[in-house]
């Protein structure tokens, strides 16, 4: 069973995160002919001060 792991800073509302899972399956499925029944999706949400981008974190 396919599972697809999404990490982002906080923020998202429950709707948001719900119609993400949503989407995220079924454009999942829909490309590999996977059953969406069998798909996984988690989100786990990062503090900004634990990203960095261009040798920078988010959080300062």
């Amino acid at each position: 069973m396919p599972l697809i792991q999404i990490s982002q800073t906080p923020g998202s509302s429950d709707r948001v995160k719900r119609e993400t899972i949503a989407a995220v399956t079924e454009a999942y499925a829909k490309a590999t002919g996977k059953d969406p029944d069998s798909v996984w999706v988690t989100i786990t949400e990062v503090p900004r001060s634990h990203w960095g981008v261009g040798g920078e974190p988010l959080g300062q």
